[in-house]
């Protein structure tokens, strides 16, 4: 064994955490691939576990593969053939977080502790059949709770599980090692998941965008999901759904510095890390993202499972849509059309399968709009706040920006634009919550191109508040719902 090797952490690096955590209890530390980009990565990353053994806790580490090497073996995957079988890219894949797995376990024994490496598999973790993006359907930590009272560092690859009947390997698609950590965590009834990243926490907007942007201490789960559905990539939805379900806290912290990140709470009443429950409508943050798509189905039948059977069928598909406006069929008519919001990577599919299914669901056609982009401010008590509403409106209105469509719910609020009017809407909303770098507020209101405030267009308001909502499997929204 070699000497412990001195570390940059300080002695208050767990120090927000300790205030929620006692000692004795599990921690599930997660570091994604630019944490573990090279050596120095991996090194940084032992010396952190070491520490919070140190503090008295029992880790479980769960570990992505090293920088780009996913994408590296997509690419040799795609040189050798152009259509590789899902189940043999899937082996291929998961040799990455293995790769990370026992480099890091070489790293912790070099500093006096007792790695043990699990794949996915082997730490229990049960997948549909899906690959390429599986999805947990069974959770089977035995293993791993017995190399931790064997006072074991258990090393689990994330990303990948194993089929219930014919024990494949699967992988669990983007974000998948943040899925693993969570899901272990639940299972093991681990008091918290920190996520390590190469961002400290979540920002206000993005910093690289918006040099002033405020890292935020705290939010709920359900704000971190508008988050997430808004753009925000420092945590995959799934991952933030799962956490939220299961009622595990999210540390989301940076790999290179010892402060503090975001903690994400799925009970804010309950949690003893914060202020009495809060009831004040506020705004913590604004996202745009410009890697949307808008599908209209047009000349949909006025039958009660029309819709049903369009969401079914993008469903299976893997498709995600994130958010729906049906028009109210008028009189006389008994057809309708229906706008569907879904990630930009998703619209072929989406369109692909659609079209197979038009004489079967009995649409008229299919019309593709790839030039969308979707401004959100995100917080709590959006919908009971009037005022947050029509501030938004109004900010959106000063930019002269169009809307297609509007979506509200308790934590969001968003809009649907083109794609090249994203970043003038940004702007603006930042600017009327507070939110703008100090070289934009100094623009404010010498802007030519805009027009002066007096809310939306009469005729676009009049067909985003009147639109007959469908309701959809999951969530509660009221002009547009996300799924």
């Amino acid at each position: 064994m070699g000497t412990r090797k001195e570390t940059a952490l300080n002695e208050n690096d767990l120090a927000d955490t300790d205030r929620a955590v006692r000692p004795g209890s599990v921690i599930v530390q997660k570091f994604g691939g630019s944490s573990l980009a090279d050596a120095a990565g991996i090194l940084r990353a032992a010396e952190r576990i070491a520490k919070t053994r140190t503090n008295g806790y029992r880790v479980v580490a769960v570990v992505s593969a090293m920088g780009d090497t996913t994408d590296e073996l997509c690419d040799l995957a795609s040189e050798v053939s152009a259509r590789p079988l899902p189940g043999d890219l899937d082996a291929l894949l998961s040799i990455g977080e293995l790769v990370s797995s026992a480099l890091l376990a070489i790293a912790l024994a070099d500093l006096g502790q007792l790695p043990r490496t699990f794949t996915g598999s082997a730490a229990g973790l049960i997948t549909d059949s899906i690959h390429g993006k599986a999805h947990i359907t069974d959770v089977r930590p035995d293993r791993i709770r017995s190399s931790l009272i064997r006072g074991e560092v258990p090393i689990v690859a994330g990303f990948q599980g194993r089929t219930q009947k014919r024990n494949r390997v699967t992988t669990l698609g983007r974000g998948g090692s943040d899925l693993t950590a969570v899901a272990l965590a639940a299972a093991l009834g681990a008091d918290i998941c920190e996520i390590y990243t190469d961002v400290d926490g979540v920002y206000t907007a993005d910093p690289r965008v918006v040099p002033a942007a405020r890292k935020i201490d705290v939010l709920s789960s359900e704000e971190m999901l508008e988050f997430a559905a808004s753009g925000c990539k420092v945590l995959h939805l799934r991952c933030v759904e799962y956490a939220r379900r299961f009622g595990i806290p999210i540390h989301v912290r940076s790999s290179f510095v010892p402060e503090p990140g975001t903690l994400i709470l799925p009970g804010l009443d309950r949690h003893p890390l914060l202020q009495p429950a809060r009831e004040q409508p506020e705004v913590t943050g604004v996202a745009g993202v410009n890697s949307a798509s808008k599908i209209t189905v047009v000349g949909i039948p006025d039958q009660p499972d029309s819709m049903a059977r369009i969401l079914h069928v993008l469903s299976l598909s893997g498709a995600h849509v994130q958010a729906i406006v049906q028009n109210t069929a008028g009189p006389g008519t008994r057809r309708s059309d229906v706008a569907l919001i879904v990630p930009a990577a998703h619209a072929g599919t989406a369109l692909a399968v659609l079209d197979a299914e038009k004489g079967t669901i009995g649409f008229q056609g299919l019309q593709h709009d790839s030039e969308v982009g979707r401004v959100s401010i995100t917080g709590l008590g959006m919908r009971s706040s009037p005022e947050i509403f029509c501030t938004f409106l109004k900010a959106l209105s000063d930019a002269d920006v169009d809307l297609d469509l509007v979506d509200i719910s308790e934590t969001s609020v968003g809009a649907v634009t083109h794609a090249d009017r994203l970043a003038d809407a940004e702007r603006s909303v930042r600017r009327a919550f507070g939110m703008a770098p100090a070289h934009e507020e100094a623009m404010a209101g010498h802007e030519d191109h805009l027009m002066p405030a007096g809310g939306p267009p009469v005729e676009t308001w009049a067909v985003i508040s009147g639109q007959d909502i469908t309701p959809v499997p999951r969530g509660d929204r009221a002009v547009a719902r996300h799924v």
